[in-house]
């Protein structure tokens, strides 16, 4: 039987408020939405070529979609998605995405900061817009994103955030400028764990940790609850050991009066490479809700850089976030949107053994194909 895409989108972005008046309405806004989406899981990276995408496309999507003007201009899109509420098309968004997870449990959920460079307009004055990000490192979804304030930072993004994302039984990390009570408190209010850097803009506890594990070394940690835990990687030139060493049992020691949420261990991690002849030791410290489990901590760690290599990295190679010149309005947050949906779709599509951007190109070249994509919500 063939699978029709219409239900993926529509049922989850029909309830979108258009925001033209009505003399301008000559196309409907569910198959503005659709064509942008299918056009971007296509590897179209600007509102021509989603004109474009919806010209040469136009008998499949006549199939699905009422189109009673045909295909909306490239200055319909951008318009359209300029004035769109950011904040609802998110939601559907989240919508969508919660519909198709499956957070496991102990799912590490890593949660950073990522420029939109494109997004800068020196002539009108705006900056370049930030975006905070949600990655399910196992499952290799995209969770949900939130954009920065641009009179403020990822510390107030952060929350906003949790705020709308399930994670029970998961183990959220954050780096160093997550590092604050509010936003470990949300955490272990949805019943989750964390593993979150720190570094020395948490001046007091930062050197609190450093000399207990200071003071653990030189006892060999004969006084602690410890646990440690080695890995060694080669390749590419390169040769690194890690030393993961966790502490348990010390909230009476460093957080006495419980300022921090559920706060049970802290850890470091030794790193020694050896790149060209070269060594190099590197020494980290985290704080942790987790209890006496170094390998679940060492898996945290080292699954946080997965929204780098796997999330932040495929945007920018493969869906050219960087180079987006799209600046107006809303539009920035909105097509953001839809390269998180794109990828999202493209990644969960395992049938095909390509990267993401062939698995684009061959949505754009087979109607059957994206078909199945779209179907995985």
């Amino acid at each position: 039987m063939k699978l029709k895409p219409k239900i993926t989108i529509a049922d989850h972005f029909a309830v979108m408020s258009d925001p033209r008046v009505d003399r301008t309405k000559l196309h409907k806004l569910i198959d503005i939405l659709t064509i942008a989406i299918c056009a971007v899981i296509c590897g179209a990276d600007s509102w021509v070529a989603i004109e474009l995408y919806g010209c040469t496309k136009y008998e499949w999507l006549k199939t699905f979609l009422e189109l009673p003007n045909g295909i909306p201009s490239h200055d319909t899109f951008a318009r359209v998605f300029a004035q769109l509420n950011p904040q609802q098309f998110q939601e559907c968004f989240l919508n969508w995405m919660k519909s198709i997870q499956k957070i496991t449990l102990g799912e590490v959920v890593a949660i950073d900061g990522k420029t939109l460079c494109g997004s800068h307009d020196k002539s009108s004055g705006q900056s370049a817009i930030q975006m905070v990000s949600a990655w399910a490192t196992t499952n290799r979804l995209v969770l949900g994103q939130v954009k920065v304030d641009e009179k403020s930072n990822e510390i107030t993004a952060i929350p906003e955030l949790l705020k709308v994302l399930e994670l029970s039984g998961c183990i959220v990390t954050i780096d160093a400028i997550g590092c604050q009570k509010e936003i470990v408190k949300l955490i272990t209010q949805q019943n989750a764990d964390y593993v979150i850097t720190l570094k020395k803009n948490q001046g007091n506890l930062y050197d609190s940790v450093e000399e207990l594990f200071k003071l653990g070394i030189s006892t060999s940690f004969k006084e602690f609850q410890h646990s440690t835990y080695k890995t060694e990687e080669t390749g590419h030139g390169r040769h690194e050991i890690r030393n993961y060493v966790m502490l348990s049992g010390i909230q009476s020691r460093l957080d006495p009066d419980s300022v921090w949420s559920k706060f049970s261990s802290i850890g470091m991690v030794e790193s020694v490479r050896q790149v060209d002849g070269k060594t190099t030791v590197e020494t980290r410290y985290f704080i942790s809700s987790l209890e006496d489990n170094v390998k679940q901590f060492a898996n945290g760690v080292r699954s946080h850089w997965g929204i780098e290599n796997s999330l932040h990295w495929v945007l920018d190679v493969a869906l050219k976030e960087d180079d987006c010149r799209i600046r107006k309005d809303n539009a920035p947050q909105n097509f953001a949107v839809m390269r998180q949906i794109a990828v999202n779709l493209l990644g969960k599509e395992k049938r095909v053994k390509r990267g993401i951007k062939n698995k684009q190109f061959l949505a754009a070249m087979d109607n059957n194909y994206l078909e199945r994509v779209l179907a995985l919500a």
